[in-house]
């Protein structure tokens, strides 16, 4: 139990009404899940607003409520605080209530568009090769040392984020790896977190159903850096042109990595195949498991990262060299001298950046299949410039669903194929069906023909009308390579 006022530091009160040395049992911002002696704090959401549950709370018990309106009719007895802002309000008494667990560990956060999940996931297994009690949130999950949670966000609400953290706290985690979304930011999920370090990858075209500009969505990351502190360390990716924009106003001291600039930390391609790459780092040279430019990106970032932590040299590039592709992330399978490969490129920039990566390894005789989609109920202007980009780097393209969502999928690929140029309009065919566009793909594919499918990757199911049904990409492509004679 806590008292009111001791979980109230910090946080920007309008007004109260009642006795704030009453203590609570614990924090909700969900009406269904309060109970007797709760605090209930009414969250303006995208959807609902949670002001229109207070009394369903109090109903189930709750002694506090934290809004930002008062309601008119207010029970005696219990006490009402009202706040500026419902989600920084949040974001604070979550970090108050657990005892401020971000402060107590290193916490690492891992924003841009590309390469969040990769760069977090490697460094944690990483730091978990080398024997150091390691924790990661991430879009895939969430484990603590050993143990696993469902992740259903990119970045948690800061309530589950907070107890999370504490949960580290207890099991002696000494470092947590977090991608740090722009929703996350934005709503003030990660308001009040103590970061040690901050990443920043690059910025390209997404997001902009919900952020609207491009602008928009930039300056929401870079909030990421203004809020670190004086103790704490920026890193970016200097080849980025947003990268140095990023770090202007941060207090962290600030570092950079990079392929093509002057930075802090330089890697250089010396030799690349679809077994890894020969990477030489500052004056290391290491062998990485990774295939693709922008894993050579990934990978230095996590040097860079693993770096200024003071993890020693020799120990830090023997671990790199021995981390594998995480699943859905450039994950691929060869079979009859097929190559398939599996990855999460839902952007126009991770697209390019996968066509490209293949197209520098394989062969110019041989062909790039390439099976893609968009998701549905999500930002449309990006697809007919992933339509492009499909037919223009590849031999040929099927163009298919991805998670269509509530949206209509043949809908979805007509507005890819809008972006076709005429002079690549033979390369595509189109099939809704994701499994059967995989099953052509195979079809088509000859000796040393490369297969990618691209858009889902470590997802392991395809929604359809608000329903999700059992779907992995890898799996499948496996599947019918291995049925092929």
């Amino acid at each position: 139990m806590k008292l009111i006022r001791e979980i109230l530091y910090k946080v920007d009160i309008n007004s109260v009404v009642g006795n704030t040395s009453l203590s609570i049992n614990k924090v909700e911002f969900d009406s269904r899940l309060v109970s007797e002696g709760d605090m209930y704090i009414a969250i303006n959401g995208v959807n609902v607003n949670g002001h229109d549950f207070i009394n369903q709370a109090v109903e189930n018990g709750a002694t506090c409520i934290v809004c930002e309106n008062l309601p008119e009719n207010q029970v005696e007895e219990i006490v009402y605080i009202s706040v500026l802002s419902s989600r920084d309000a949040l974001a604070v008494i979550s970090s108050n209530y657990y005892e401020n667990p971000s402060s107590k560990l290193n916490l690492i956060g891992v924003t841009g568009t590309n390469g969040k999940t990769t760069v977090s996931t490697l460094l944690f297994d990483l730091y978990r090769k080398i024997g150091i009690k390691s924790a990661l949130i991430s879009t895939v999950k969430i484990v603590i040392d050993n143990k696993s949670f469902q992740a259903n966000q990119t970045t948690p609400d800061s309530l589950s984020i907070n107890k999370y953290l504490n949960q580290m706290v207890l099991s002696d985690v000494r470092y947590c790896f977090m991608e740090v979304s722009s929703h996350g930011i934005d709503q003030s999920r990660i308001k009040g977190l103590d970061f040690k370090v901050g990443v920043y990858t690059n910025l390209t075209h997404d997001h902009l159903d919900y952020h609207k500009t491009f602008e928009s969505y930039r300056d929401t990351k870079k909030f990421f850096f203004d809020q670190l502190g004086n103790k704490s360390f920026a890193i970016t990716n200097n080849d980025d042109k947003n990268g140095l924009f990023m770090l202007q106003n941060t207090k962290a001291e600030k570092y950079s990595y990079s392929l093509n600039s002057v930075s802090d930390f330089k890697a250089r391609i010396l030799e690349s195949s679809f077994d890894g790459m020969l990477l030489k780092i500052n004056n290391s040279e290491l062998w990485c498991k990774l295939v693709g430019r922008f894993n050579a990106y990934n990978i230095l970032a996590v040097y860079s990262v693993a770096s200024i932590l003071g993890l020693p040299k020799d120990e830090l590039l023997k671990a790199l060299s021995t981390l594998d592709a995480i699943d859905g992330r450039f994950q691929f399978y060869k079979k009859n001298q097929i190559t398939a490969i599996v990855d999460y490129a839902h952007t126009p920039d991770a697209l390019e950046n996968v066509l490209k990566s293949i197209n520098e390894i394989k062969s110019i005789n041989n062909n790039l299949i390439t099976v893609v989609g968009c998701g549905g109920n999500r930002d449309k202007t990006k697809r007919p410039v992933m339509g492009d980009i499909a037919t223009s780097l590849s031999s040929k393209v099927i163009f298919t669903s991805d998670n269509p969502r509530n949206e209509d999928p043949d809908l979805i690929i007509k507005e890819m194929v809008n972006g076709v140029k005429s002079s690549n309009s033979s390369k595509s065919i189109s099939i809704s069906n994701r499994k059967e566009a995989i099953k052509a793909a195979c079809q088509f594919a000859q000796s040393n023909d490369i297969i990618l499918v691209a858009g889902k990757g470590h997802e392991t199911y395809q929604e359809i009308n608000g329903v999700k049904s059992e779907f992995d990409d890898f799996d499948i492509v496996k599947g019918i390579l291995n049925q092929k004679n």
